[in-house]
């Protein structure tokens, strides 16, 4: 049986994310600031296990008790939309959490490459490939990465693993998935995945349920031939129209 650690699990899509991957039978441990986050998922069970704690304050000797027991290690943190979630520190929530988990799975004496799955953004282009965004949804990115620290949040953390982890590590592999306009749905639906966004993220995005990133997210904690697809990328998952 897998086991997964999860970051940002009392999130609208983490929370999702815990119970699709327990219902896929991968046991869990999920790292949270306050444990009744998630009141709405059965804490009695016995393959989830909750941790209350901030990840930036886990000493390295913490994580590695958590990290050892672990094949996969996903991340759904994020900023809350609040003028203190936004401009206040961590500025750099995002990025710090992925840096620590993967410097910290470097110490670890492991026979197998720990997975890293990051949710992040559309907003954000993959920097490994020739990417280019029309010059209107350039300029307002341009803006965000002035007015809005979190987006730079998301652009570091996935450079991170680009260029920090990169494609041939010995201990980590990675993939980052860019949902485009986040909605809440109850059930997975069918959802399209694509190499890099098919749209105008600003001016003409597409949608996604939480749900299906949280599925897709879980499936690529599962399912080897899935992973082997789209390892060292970052995929864009829209609903399928």
């Amino acid at each position: 049986m897998k086991k997964a650690l999860v970051l940002g699990a009392s999130g609208a899509t983490g929370q999702l994310l815990v119970k699709s991957l327990l219902h896929k039978g991968v046991e869990v441990i999920a790292i949270v600031r306050n444990a009744s986050s998630l009141a709405n998922i059965d804490k009695h069970q016995s393959h989830l296990r909750i941790v209350e704690a901030e990840i930036s304050e886990l000493t390295e000797t913490d994580l590695v008790q958590y990290l050892k027991e672990c094949e996969v290690v996903l991340c759904c943190l994020g900023h809350n939309l609040t003028l203190k979630g936004m401009f206040g520190q961590p500025r750099r929530l995002v990025r710090d959490a992925i840096q620590k988990v993967a410097q910290t799975i470097e110490t670890i004496d492991t026979d197998h490459k720990v997975k890293i799955i990051l949710m992040n953004t559309t907003g954000n282009s993959n920097g490994d490939i020739p990417e280019k965004p029309p010059y209107s949804q350039r300029l307002v990115i341009s803006l965000l990465r002035v007015m809005l620290p979190p987006h730079v949040d998301n652009e570091n953390a996935a450079d991170f693993l680009r260029v920090k982890v990169g494609q041939n590590n010995n201990n980590i592999e990675w993939v980052a998935v860019r949902p485009d306009g986040l909605i809440d749905e109850t059930q997975v639906s069918p959802y399209d995945i694509n190499v890099s966004p098919i749209r105008n993220v600003i001016f003409d995005a597409g949608t996604t349920s939480r749900i299906n990133v949280a599925d897709f997210m879980s499936e690529l904690a599962v399912n080897t031939a899935l992973w082997n697809e789209w390892k060292g990328q970052m995929p864009v998952i829209y609903n399928h129209v």
